[in-house]
């Protein structure tokens, strides 16, 4: 006893720990983020109502099974009663036979001469019956080929199927009694004598079979009179098959007292199931018609209550047209009622199973459910009814897959789109890129995404629900900041590419072309016009969202979508930064390596760099994207400056005082601005470049300085870094330290007074300078 105790409650501990951990699991799926704790008050209402429900079903439930258990318990009684007084009634009668033989005289001889007398007139009927049997089986037959000719009417059914009994009946008899007889070498030629007996048997099956399958659409005809027929055969038939069971009953628990009785060895002796049959038929008439529906269904989603008209028009007929025509303990609208609800229910837990399904598939199931209850209410039923609950009571579990569905389609589509994009980057293959109307580089995936998002966008508004829309717009910020991410760092690895050496050329110009294509598509994001009417991809995507989301979740995705917005624009600048880098560390490797060396000053390398920039600018300018022309514009004046003043580390760059540097600095910056300042008012840039060119002046200011720590003396170069420090907070020592280093006359004691005066300078800090990527 204490074994069994502390095994239920074992099991009884494992069974919480078990629900614990599952709740646990579903708890951990629907609070995956901060902002899903707001959803905790929602959860819990919704938790409330359905425990509710639960409960008040379950409480149904109870009450229905104690009154069917009480109901079951007072009929098994009744029935041991009426068994108990059968049997005393048989053995009272056993006993009366018994007397009466002893009160007749001669009953012996009596009795003998009366079984002889039965058994003659049983031969001669059994030999009148097998006589007659062929050409009552030829009627049948011949009865059989008429109604094929009338398929929809068979006006011979009902004599058919009398004719039929009685030949069973008798076949059935003539193999009892071979069976009970001493010599059993005939039974095999008797068998062969009635084979075609279960031929007409089948034919006649057949017939009946193709009336079931035909019910609904009979009803529908009007043909009332092969209806009533065939609910009469299989109502002859449900009744024979009771009295089959009772006897087999009978014969098995009172063996030797039934051989007895001759009525309960005659008659039908096998079950022949037509009304279980009849069932079936109902079954296999709906399915091909769910199998037709599911092929629509998939097609097209949206139209489920059009695709399941046919359901509730089959109810109906059976309603109105069936009912009156078929015995009334049959309850036949319960019965078809039940059939097809549980097909229903079946079909519908099979998609909502299925790990394929797509989120429109889903929301129609979804929908479907109210609207099926609905129509179930006006043929009559309720819900309670309808038994399983046709998508098993799933609906709030159903939203949340729903959403995470559209979650994965998002991700799934995203993954792809990049994935074809890195191949296509990486690979840097011909013709991976496409122009847009304005003739400018694009990759050809971008406007692909955009419409994959307000597909699924809009399926996530179809659910009606504000918790299914921001569960999937977090998925879509997450997805559209991973890709950004995700390009800069290609972006990045694939640079390195050419900036190591020995760096391979082959492909960089491709390379180029995809910089700013990927620079475009950031831009095309977010490229609002709002005097033309124009509007970038993520506007339009606020657009989408805003209706669908609740005010308090509006406010986190602004933030979300400013985000978004600051990272394209980071990422198209990132692209043409990387795009000017390439150009000085790939086209400009060994000419900026001649700055401030003994070359410098006998060459034109500036007057070079400015004319390969002039090509730059002439093959790319009518392919980037125009607001980003000027961001090119002055990358590549800004990284001019810093890989200019980073060249006093070059090696052999050394100032004399008896070289002319003051001069070869002047003519490369008059070299320089005069390029910068032409660009505004060239043809093939008109109304393209913008840039302004005193901004790009100011900052070479800073070559001014680098000049005057060249040319100060040696005290005086303390108070040209004091001026210089103080104008540009972020000025870098070692930077200071390398252009002192290469003066001629450098010794320790300048780096010293300057180092000194660099720790007495208190400057504030302001925005970084062009000296901060000075190092």
């Amino acid at each position: 006893m204490t074994a069994t105790s502390n095994a239920a409650v074992t099991t009884a501990q494992a069974a919480t720990m078990a629900a614990n951990e599952n709740t646990i699991v579903d708890l951990a799926d629907i609070l995956r983020h901060p902002e899903d704790l707001d959803k905790i008050p929602f959860l819990k209402s919704e938790f409330t109502r359905k425990k509710a429900a639960i409960d008040s079903q379950l409480k149904l439930g109870l009450q229905d099974q104690l009154q069917v258990t009480q109901s079951g318990m007072t009929s098994i009684s009744d029935g041991q009663r009426t068994v108990n007084q059968i049997k005393e009634e048989m053995m009272k009668i056993d006993k009366l036979c018994a007397e009466s033989q002893n009160m007749i005289r001669d009953f012996p001889n009596i009795n003998l001469v009366s079984q002889v007398h039965r058994n003659f007139a049983q031969v001669e009927a059994m030999k009148a019956n097998i006589e007659s049997f062929d050409d009552r089986l030829k009627d049948l037959e011949h009865l059989l080929r008429e109604d094929d000719q009338d398929m929809e009417n068979q006006p011979n059914l009902l004599n058919i199927h009398y004719g039929l009994t009685q030949l069973r009946d008798i076949r059935d008899d003539a193999m009892d009694q071979i069976k009970r007889a001493s010599d059993a070498s005939l039974e095999s030629h008797l068998q062969d004598y009635f084979t075609r007996l279960d031929d007409v048997i089948e034919w006649f099956d057949d017939h009946l079979g193709t009336a079931c399958m035909n019910l609904i659409p009979l009803v529908q005809a009007g043909n009332q009179g092969t209806v009533v027929r065939l609910a009469l055969i299989i109502e002859e038939e449900e009744k024979s098959d009771k009295k089959v069971k009772a006897l087999q009953d009978a014969q098995r628990e009172y063996k030797d007292l039934a051989s007895r009785f001759k009525s309960m060895t005659s008659g039908p002796k096998q079950l022949r199931g037509y009304k279980e049959k009849f069932l079936k038929t109902i079954e296999a008439y709906a399915q091909p018609n769910f199998e037709k529906a599911e092929g629509r269904f998939l097609e097209e989603p949206e139209k489920l209550p059009k695709i399941m008209a046919w359901y509730f028009n089959d109810l109906n007929a059976v309603k109105l047209g069936m009912a009156s025509l078929m015995p009334k303990k049959w309850k036949i609208f319960k019965t078809y009622t039940d059939i097809y609800h549980r097909m229903m229910h079946d079909w519908l837990v099979k998609h909502i199973d299925n790990p394929e399904l797509s989120p429109p598939h889903m929301l129609s199931i979804i929908d479907w459910s109210e609207k099926y209850y609905a129509k179930m209410t006006k043929l009559g039923w309720d819900q309670k009814d309808l038994q399983p609950h046709v998508l098993d009571a799933r609906e709030v579990e159903l939203i949340r897959e729903y959403r995470q569905l559209i979650v994965k389609s998002v991700d799934e589509w995203m993954d792809r789109m990049f994935a074809a994009d890195k191949k296509s980057f990486v690979e840097r293959k011909p013709d991976t890129l496409d122009n847009n109307e304005h003739g400018y580089f694009r990759t050809k995936t971008l406007g692909d995404m955009w419409r994959m998002l307000k597909e699924q966008t809009a399926a996530a508004g179809e659910s009606g629900r504000t918790d299914v829309a921001e569960g999937v717009f977090d998925a879509m910020f997450r997805a559209l900041k991973s890709r950004q991410n995700m390009w800069q760092k290609m972006v990045d690895d694939e640079s390195l590419k050419f900036k190591q050496p020995p760096a391979d050329q082959e492909g960089m110009q491709v390379f180029q072309d995809w910089l700013i294509a990927i620079a475009n598509d950031q831009i095309a994001c977010i490229d609002d016009n709002e005097d033309v009417g124009q509007l970038g991809y993520l506007t339009r995507f606020q657009q989408d969202l805003e209706p669908l989301v609740s005010p308090k979740y509006m406010a986190h995705a602004g933030t979300e979508l400013d985000a978004l917005r600051d990272g394209f624009v980071d990422l198209g600048t990132h692209c043409i930064a990387t795009f000017v880098s390439l150009i000085f560390n790939v086209d400009f490797r060994s000419t900026v390596a001649d700055f401030f060396t003994a070359k410098w000053y006998n060459e034109y390398a500036m007057k070079r760099i400015t004319t390969t920039f002039d090509d730059y600018i002439g093959d790319y300018s009518k392919v980037l994207h125009h607001s980003l022309l000027d961001i090119l514009i002055e990358e590549l004046a800004d990284e001019l400056l810093v890989h200019y003043l980073s060249s006093v580390r070059n090696k052999g760059a050394k100032f004399r005082r008896t070289d002319p540097f003051t001069e070869k600095f002047k003519d490369d910056i008059l070299t320089v601005f005069e390029f910068f300042q032409n660009l505004n008012t060239r043809a093939d840039l008109a109304n393209l470049v913008t840039v302004d060119f005193a901004i790009i002046k100011h900052k070479w200011r800073v070559v001014d300085k680098m000049v005057r720590l060249l040319e100060a003396d040696k005290a005086g170069a303390v108070l040209v870094y004091e001026e210089f420090k103080r104008e540009y907070w972020d000025l870098q020592m070692n930077w200071v330290e390398a252009v002192l280093r290469s003066r001629d006359d450098f010794d320790r004691s300048m780096l010293s007074g300057v180092k000194a005066k660099a720790a007495e300078v208190y400057v504030e800090r302001g925005p970084e300078t062009i000296m901060s990527k000075v190092k």
